[in-house]
């Protein structure tokens, strides 16, 4: 990666932690279902408790991102398995998830905070900064062969 794109990318993830003060994932450049890079910036022991139920597989964000493109609120996806009300009870709701990229090659987003639903204008600049770190870590991501 470039210098001036590290220098952007980590101005990017300095706003996201303002815009998220309870936190956020981004699997970036993702390829049979593992990201080339990870952030995640929740809690710890959510971290660790949802690795330790492998719940990443019926996550309805993580499930969602990898069949679509665009942008949800995690208040319009069904969570049959309450693992987003589990996150709640963590302090992770208000969320939102963005995916990017062709299915080979997705970037999936999930943005939270302690403010309330991100408005429409908010969730346009997300799903922009989503596709802004997809791209600037391209090259960062060995190309498949």
């Amino acid at each position: 990666m470039g210098t001036g794109n590290k220098a952007q990318l980590d101005a990017i993830l300095s706003e996201l932690g303002e815009l998220c003060d309870t936190g956020y994932a981004l699997a970036l450049h993702i390829r049979f279902t593992r990201p080339g890079l990870l952030f995640r910036t929740y809690a710890q022991d959510w971290i660790d408790h949802y690795s330790e139920m492998g719940m990443m597989l019926r996550d309805p964000v993580v499930v969602w991102g990898f069949h679509h493109t665009g942008s949800v609120l995690w208040k319009d996806l069904e969570d049959p398995d309450g693992i987003l009300a589990e996150a709640a009870q963590h302090g992770i709701r208000n969320g939102l998830t963005c995916a990017v990229g062709p299915a080979g090659d997705r970037s999936i987003s999930g943005f939270t905070r302690s403010a309330g639903p991100f408005s429409p204008t908010e969730i346009e600049k997300m799903h922009a900064i989503t596709q802004r770190l997809h791209e600037l870590s391209a090259d960062l991501i060995p190309a498949q062969s």
